[in-house]
């Protein structure tokens, strides 16, 4: 007699604990994922027959529209057609993909640079290549998941630490030193979802004194912070105490894709022994060839302009939201004489909501009124945390923010005078340190 199996793999499909919470959301229309763009990424796009203010996207410089951009993705096109068919390894390097690495090392300050065709093939890849059983891997509980991803397939131990607290990332390092082989600790260098910049001048000194390497995910960090443009490393000056750095392209550098930077010999066993890089097909011509032309764009003057331009739209529509009664994060300190200035913030902004179905009923009412933001629910966030992710570009212009800060207050009040106060300033920051 054949046994059969007494459990249905996809039993899990029909009966989730969030199957009911899904169904109530599509009823009312207020499901705030996959909703269809109908133009270009832009600070005001089409999206299902309305023109909205974009503040849900990644396009930090607004480089999606820059006509250089679009010309590097046209001549790829037309120079190797729509795809490579195969990956690196074989048939899929070309001569941009030389270029975009050797000028991506360049502008990272890097001995090298290797170009993945997503930037989760480029975490995933790197850290489960680099890190083996028997190594340690501390991850602040931020990271993208990405991160997290890469480091369950390495099999390493594995130690997160709360939020940004230096105190658990050192009591970590020092029950890492017991566990036996390497030590690796992999931080954001812009937290995703809160916006925030991880410390890290304290975070080399600690790696540094418990002789661990340290990795900086600069995803949300490339394009938009330091000088260059270059991330957080940049921004806080710890370059060369930094031991890998990965970013993308599909944020600031308007593309697709993904980098890591480092020196010379960890790059070529990453090219010769990362299974994400080896045996996956190499990216779409058009991508590589946008990501070196914004990259390009990125590194002459009206790239520094465009950096300027997105610091200074992230501080006004993040002091806006706070007057008008919004629980925000606070702007970031820096040390003392930094040419920033005193703080800094990021071009995303996190609005506090704090329960689930409130900030979907004020995700609704914002779309409703023209304006996309993102959603952000357990368990993306702790619960009780709910977020209505904002992020800025250095195009939108300033009436365009002042029309999404009134959409702002006129759904908070509807919203208020039906179900109550929301959190108010000062709140996000107090939920934080709870």
């Amino acid at each position: 007699m054949t046994a059969k199996a007494q459990t249905d793999v996809f039993g899990k499909a029909r009966n989730h604990e969030r199957l009911e919470i899904l169904k109530a959301a599509r009823a009312v229309d207020m499901v705030p994922y996959f909703r269809v763009m109908e133009s270009p990424a832009r600070p005001v796009v089409e999206m299902e027959g309305q023109p909205r203010i974009m503040l849900g996207g990644n396009n930090y410089l607004g480089l999606t529209e820059d006509e250089r951009v679009i010309a590097g993705a046209r001549d790829a096109l037309d120079t190797y057609g729509t795809g490579m068919t195969g990956s690196r390894l074989l048939n899929g390097t070309t001569r941009m993909h030389l270029e975009l690495e050797s000028e991506i090392a360049d502008f990272m300050g890097t001995e090298d640079a290797i170009v993945f065709t997503t930037g989760n093939q480029a975490n995933v890849g790197t850290l489960g290549t680099i890190l083996a059983p028997g190594d340690t891997v501390i991850v602040d509980s931020g990271d993208h998941a990405s991160i997290l991803d890469g480091c369950i397939l390495s099999r390493a131990k594995l130690r997160p630490f709360r939020h940004n607290r230096l105190d658990k990332l050192e009591k970590m390092l020092q029950r890492a030193a017991e566990d036996g082989g390497g030590v690796l600790v992999v931080v954001d260098g812009v937290f995703s979802m809160e916006g925030d910049i991880a410390p890290l001048p304290a975070i080399c000194d600690l790696c540094e004194a418990y002789g661990a390497r340290l990795m900086v995910d600069e995803a949300h960090g490339t394009g938009v912070l330091g000088h260059r443009g270059a991330g957080a490393s940049e921004l806080f000056g710890v370059e060369d105490r930094v031991d890998l750095r990965m970013g993308t392209f599909s944020k600031s550098l308007a593309s697709c894709g993904g980098f890591v930077a480092g020196s010379a010999d960890v790059i070529e066993f990453l090219r010769i022994q990362s299974r994400t890089f080896l045996f996956t097909a190499s990216a779409v011509p058009a991508a590589t060839g946008a990501a070196l032309a914004a990259l390009r764009v990125l590194r002459t003057d009206e790239g520094r302009t465009l950096l300027g331009q997105v610091q200074d739209n992230a501080r006004y529509f993040r002091d806006g939201l706070e007057e008008r009664g919004f629980a925000v994060v606070a702007p970031q300190g820096l040390p003392a004489g930094h040419p920033y200035g005193a703080d800094i913030v990021t071009p995303i902004i996190p609005v506090l909501i704090g329960d689930d179905w409130q900030a979907g009923l004020m995700w609704k009412g914002l779309y409703e009124a023209g304006i996309f933001v993102n959603t952000a629910l357990h368990p993306a966030v702790p619960p009780g945390g709910a977020l209505l992710r904002t992020s800025v570009m250095a195009t939108h212009d300033r009436p365009t923010l002042d029309r999404a800060l009134e959409a702002f207050t006129t759904v908070k009040a509807g919203f208020e005078a039906e179900h109550g106060p929301l959190p108010g300033p000062g709140e996000h920051g107090r939920r934080r340190a709870a």
